[in-house]
């Protein structure tokens, strides 16, 4: 009997409701056993009657379903954004999703900014702690829009955080492979410590114990300012790189334009053995919303990696293999020099996924 997975699917905002159809094309192209039900939490339910997330959603997520497929969050309709704080962070934090994964894969040399980077020489994963840091929303402003404001926005590490993901780091590195079949065999731990000395403290302590435990992975450290410049000057340097959620934002979007941009991203937000959330790395994008011209590749690529994720490893090679192709002959959006429209696009891609 197939054991079929089921998916919510949160398509959101602006570009999200484009590029997110995309993405369920390849998947049902994949023949992978999925149940896909749609939720409509975004900014047209929340102008239209107040809702966020319903009261029980995030429990109910974690309880119904393998996974959740998202699109984009956010709407110049709604300037505070409460309502893409209150879904996209409410799964990451509500959800405990705390390892952010971001594979880094450069499908065809054309899409790299770099001189002589061959696709084999870019392809490493991000792993960024996701529950905690700066994002956790913790500080105050006193004395707001006078001359004496004080602003204090705090940086929360804890051990059981820093450790958790930094193991998973290694557990990751031991277990998978690069494109081209190379075992990983390197973690890069990211962080500001000659600065930041507490909480650099803290993950420096956390990284070289957890490491001492796997002596067949190289340990490695750089502090986020150099690894930006290595990271421009020469990828192929890299492995698996675990760092903190906000070094992990800035860095992910450095490493994005190392293939292709944005649109071309994908990320997952997990918790191994529970419910876990996938969603393209690239934001709402209004001023391109409903003019059929965003580039689905990263929201195609993202689901992916939820399929990987899932244990259907041959649909996510097919998916990823169709990908490829479409960048190899032109069959892009504009943003990679092609001509073609979101669903034109999708068409190919499906289409080519259903062929092989």
């Amino acid at each position: 009997m197939i054991d079929r997975k089921r998916v919510a699917v949160i398509a959101g905002d602006g570009i999200g409701r484009e590029v997110i159809p995309q993405a369920l094309r390849a998947l049902e192209a994949s023949g992978a056993p999925l149940t896909l039900t749609d939720f409509d939490w975004g900014a047209d339910r929340y102008l239209s009657d107040g809702t966020t997330v319903p009261r029980d959603g995030f429990e109910m997520l974690g309880r119904d379903f393998h996974a959740v497929l998202a699109g984009a969050f956010g709407d110049p309709r709604v300037p505070s954004n409460i309502h893409a704080k209150e879904i996209l962070l409410g799964m990451r934090f509500r959800m405990d999703l705390y390892v952010n994964l971001r594979p880094v894969r450069l499908l065809d040399a054309s899409l790299c900014p770099l001189k002589g980077i061959e696709s084999r020489d870019v392809d490493f994963v991000v792993i960024r702690e996701n529950t905690e840091g700066v994002y956790v929303d913790s500080g105050g402003v006193f004395k707001q829009g006078t001359p004496d404001e004080v602003a204090i926005q705090e940086d929360i590490n804890t051990r059981k955080g820093v450790e958790r993901i930094i193991r998973y780091s290694f557990e990751y590195c031991s277990n998978s492979r690069t494109a081209d079949g190379r075992p990983r065999n390197r973690v890069l731990m990211c962080d500001k410590s000659n600065a930041m000395t507490y909480a650099g403290g803290l993950w420096q302590r956390v990284f070289k114990e957890v490491a001492a435990e796997y002596p067949a992975i190289k340990s490695e450290h750089m502090f986020v300012d150099a690894l930006c410049m290595q990271m421009a000057r020469d990828p192929r340097q890299f492995d698996v790189i675990v760092t903190n959620n906000l070094f992990g934002d800035i860095i992910t979007d450095l490493a994005a334009s190392l293939q292709g941009g944005l649109g071309m991203a994908a990320s997952g937000n997990i918790h191994p053995g529970r419910t876990s959330m996938f969603e393209p790395v690239h934001g709402s994008a209004p001023l391109l919303a409903g003019k059929n011209k965003a580039n689905p590749m990263g929201a195609i690529l993202t689901s992916a990696l939820m399929l990987a994720h899932l244990g259907f490893q041959q649909a996510s090679a097919r998916i990823e293999a169709a990908v490829r192709e479409a960048v190899r002959q032109s069959k892009t959006t504009g943003d990679l020099g092609g001509n073609l429209s979101t669903n034109e696009v999708g068409d190919w891609i499906a289409s080519r996924v259903a062929s092989v």
